[in-house]
């Protein structure tokens, strides 16, 4: 349990939220959410002890531990990874250290056997017997094989680490957990361990992250960070996301009545909550919308990018035809072989595979950019493709300013047509006059949508799409995707994207493909695909 009483936090003149009064209670997951900069770290990080508020207090259940997820992957190198988890549980961690360094005293005395008599008493009460085996059980979970862990945290990828740092917060299942990002660089498969472990959490989560397939999951509530405040909502990010939407709507309805306006809020929480006892992502634990009240519905003041995309023609019939394709990576892996398909009028089609290089360097051959492979491959005459790479840094090598940046793809090159599609993407006033090699990762994934709308194309080919994209940008340029009226040919992390885009998965494989005309939930969770996939794989 944690409490929160007249929380505020200010930076000089900024005030990022005040008269924050808040519980967070055990059995339930807690998504927090806000524009970039709203205060969501900062509020982990004043939760954790890290920063302390400008007012307020923070208190825990008595007794109750704490676990954070550590984002500093440098911190725990000259330990074993099996060590750097166990020592997430600090207590257990001090105690095993002092019992075994009084068991290594060459003059072990009568006061010694009585502490180490009560440590052992306190180690055992904590399990600490298992901890070895129930840490090596967390690790193989989130895919660190066993041969790692004896091995050094700098020996590890940093990758890896991440996955470490993760079972490092969920070890000994804390009273209270605090994640940020925790999905950033897992797979697909951990991802849904991960939804699974935590959506049956018996304590107290809060979680950010910009995955809404990972906060539709798990989360039982959602926090938003926004007007200076920290709200509470009953619901997961897609009902907080929804019902905003519709309260938006309904403040620009300025002749509405307020019945009206009540009555349709209400409709929408009964067919939400309909929605929700029939998802199969039900669990026992989902007691969602419980206790939601009308009024506490706004309108979000986040920004949510213009992307737009206008094809100037429709595909033909021959959008696109892959013959015996394959890849060899410099390092001797099969990336993908014997690849055949033909993209079809409508199709959105979402690659997968267990290795990512597969995905990106399948885009680098269609995109021509890559010529060093096995088989062949014919775009149809009446198709414009718009790419976006995984790596853009290339792209922002130079100290042109946005506006000149822009202008080397625009037809028009005059400051007022190009700062209309900067403008789109957020960037307004004097931003646009920013040197492009200065832009966050975030900014520079904006400008590469905008370069793809000046195309008009009516093929997006999308490696990793939600990269670096905050959530409103991320649920914009999904809307977009998923209205769009030419082809999509994707690969993405964010599993709403493919569900809700996507009408087709192909599956690259060192063997050839998987090729389902199916939805992406079900093509996760078919024991059918498991079986072809134990084939193609082996």
């Amino acid at each position: 349990m944690i409490l929160v009483s007249n929380l505020a936090m200010q930076f000089g003149k900024r005030i990022l939220f005040q008269d924050v009064n808040l519980k967070f209670t055990p059995g339930n997951c807690y998504g927090v959410i806000g524009a970039n900069g709203a205060g969501k770290s900062t509020f982990l990080k004043m939760l954790s002890g890290e920063l302390d508020p400008t007012r307020g207090t923070i208190t825990f259940g008595h007794g109750e531990r704490l676990s954070v997820l550590q984002q500093d992957h440098f911190a725990f190198d000259q330990y074993t990874v099996l060590d750097t988890v166990m020592m997430g549980h600090q207590q257990l961690w001090d105690i095993k250290a002092e019992k075994d360094a009084i068991y290594l005293k060459e003059d072990f005395s009568d006061e010694d056997g009585i502490r180490a008599s009560e440590l052992e008493e306190k180690f055992a009460e904590m399990d600490g017997w298992n901890a070895e085996a129930n840490a090596a059980s967390m690790l193989s979970n989130l895919g660190i094989q066993e041969d790692l862990h004896y091995k050094l945290m700098s020996e590890l990828s940093g990758k890896q680490k991440v996955r470490v740092l993760l079972a490092r917060a969920l070890f000994g299942k804390p009273d209270n957990l605090l994640l940020d990002e925790p999905t950033n660089d897992l797979d697909l498969d951990t991802v849904m361990w991960l939804e699974n472990y935590l959506a049956n959490y018996d304590n107290t989560v809060l979680v950010v992250s910009h995955d809404r397939h990972f906060l539709d999951a798990v989360s039982t509530h959602t926090i938003d960070i926004d007007y200076q405040k920290i709200t509470l909502f009953a619901g997961n990010y897609t009902f907080w996301y929804e019902s905003s939407q519709l309260a938006l709507k309904q403040m620009q309805m300025q002749n509405k009545k307020a019945e009206e306006k009540r009555k349709e809020l209400e409709e929408f929480i009964r067919r939400f909550s309909a929605n929700v006892a029939k998802s199969k992502q039900a669990t026992s634990r989902r007691k969602m919308l419980d206790k939601l009240n009308v009024e506490e519905i706004r309108p979000s003041t986040r920004r949510y990018p213009a992307i737009i995309f206008t094809p100037e023609r429709e595909p033909g019939n021959m959008v696109l035809e892959v013959s015996g394709l394959g890849k060899t990576d410099a390092d001797g892996t099969v990336l993908f072989n014997d690849v055949n398909f033909n993209v079809e009028r409508d199709d959105k089609i979402a690659f997968v595979s267990r290795d990512p290089r597969a995905m990106t360097a399948l885009f680098e051959i269609l995109a021509g950019h890559d010529k060093d492979h096995h088989g062949t491959y014919n775009w149809g005459i009446t198709i414009t493709t718009a790419y976006l790479p995984l790596d853009n840094s290339t792209f922002f090598n130079t100290d042109l300013n946005l506006v000149d940046w822009l202008g080397q793809w625009s037809p028009d090159t005059t400051e007022s047509f190009i700062r209309g599609y900067l403008g789109k993407m957020l960037f307004s006033g004097d931003e646009i006059y920013k040197k492009a090699s200065v832009l966050s990762g975030g900014e520079k994934m904006r400008c590469m949508i905008s370069r793809m709308m000046l195309r008009n194309a009516n093929v997006m080919m999308l490696d990793s799409p939600a990269n670096h994209l905050d959530l409103e940008s991320i649920q914009a340029f999904n809307n977009t995707l998923a209205a769009f009226k030419g082809n999509v040919l994707m690969a993405s992390h964010d599993r709403e994207f493919i569900q809700t885009v996507c009408n087709r998965i192909i599956e690259l494989t060192p063997n050839g493909i998987i090729d389902k005309r199916m939805d992406f939930d079900d093509y996760v969770t078919s024991e059918e695909i498991r079986a072809l996939q134990d084939k193609k794989y082996n």
